[in-house]
């Protein structure tokens, strides 16, 4: 099971309290967690990556085990540590402003 934390807001849409528990198909990779969360919570297509293009919308940025990889491959492997549930996936909506 991996672990997904959401930002507040997107909890609040999906209705659910902490983080995620999920099963992810194949290798644990940015786009197949992305895919079990969109699967599992329909209403947050669109909220995390764009629906068309599937990629990650401004002012969202994707960690694991401390690790800014938002940047990343999507089929690039998570940690371990991640994929293994020892560590959670983390989405973060960034700030921005002068």
């Amino acid at each position: 099971m991996i672990q997904v934390v959401l930002p507040a807001h997107l909890r609040t849409l999906a209705g659910i309290e902490g983080a995620l528990s999920l099963e992810v198909a194949g290798p644990a990779t940015q786009r197949s967690v992305l895919d079990a969360v969109e699967t599992s919570y329909p209403m947050l297509c669109g909220t995390i990556r764009d629906r068309g293009t599937r990629r990650r919308r401004a002012f969202v940025r994707y960690f694991a085990c401390g690790q800014d990889v938002s940047h990343d491959l999507e089929d690039a492997l998570l940690p371990d540590a991640v994929a293994q549930g020892r560590e959670p996936f983390l989405v973060v909506g960034a700030i921005a402003g002068g």
